[in-house]
């Protein structure tokens, strides 16, 4: 089964390329309207820039896809950045490459070449993420077990979301939806049985590769 990557994390990366300068930029999105905003935001951040190109792949079956050239040459801007995230396989995500025109014409050749140089190296930069089916859980302990369920948690990689002490100490987890029966059984064992967990919904969880 193809696994699902995204974008967890990324900064921006800078090239000089024939006098003109290339910044890139990427961001998990995971709509049209995300993709756009994030856009909007990098234009409020460089409202001098020659050009702002960009791909995204905005939805997890990898079937919305959108890219643009901006002005530069078509084919040369849009179409490269989009091919670094597909042969990443990397979805839900946003590629934007700023352009600052230093004085030298690139050629149609060169401009292929730079975007898609900028595109690969802020991808490479980029943490990922695969992106797994969950589910978000209230766990509710006795407060003299609470210390000793986050060493549970701790042991199995799980960080709680968030912990509040009212009545009882209560656990606020994502739990991975393939994992959840074992982490019950386990949890109910250590706690000989007096583990309080409601599911509360169903989500989809990053992890990092």
């Amino acid at each position: 089964m193809r696994r699902t990557i995204t974008i967890l994390r990324s900064e921006p990366i800078e090239k000089i390329i024939e006098k003109s300068r290339f910044i890139g930029y990427s961001a998990r999105i995971e709509s049209e309207e995300e993709a756009k905003a994030f856009l909007a935001a990098l234009k409020d951040k460089h409202p001098f820039a020659t050009h702002i190109c960009y791909a995204y792949i905005a939805d997890k079956q990898g079937n919305l896809q959108r890219f643009s050239d901006n002005g530069e040459p078509q084919g040369t801007a849009g179409m490269p950045i989009l091919e670094n995230l597909r042969v990443r396989g990397i979805v839900q995500a946003i590629v934007a490459v700023v352009r600052y025109f230093g004085g030298v014409k690139l050629g149609a050749g060169g401009l292929t070449r730079a975007y898609s140089a900028c595109a690969k190296e802020q991808l490479e930069s980029a943490k990922l993420c695969e992106i797994l089916p969950c589910e978000k859980w209230r766990l509710g302990v006795e407060y003299s077990a609470a210390e000793g369920v986050k060493k549970f948690l701790a042991r199995r990689g799980i960080e709680p979301l968030g912990i509040e002490y009212a009545a009882k100490a209560e656990f606020t987890l994502q739990v991975r939806a393939a994992e959840s029966e074992s982490l019950r059984a386990g949890l109910n064992d250590f706690l000989c049985g007096k583990a309080q967990i409601e599911k509360l919904s169903e989500c989809d969880g990053c992890f990092p590769i």
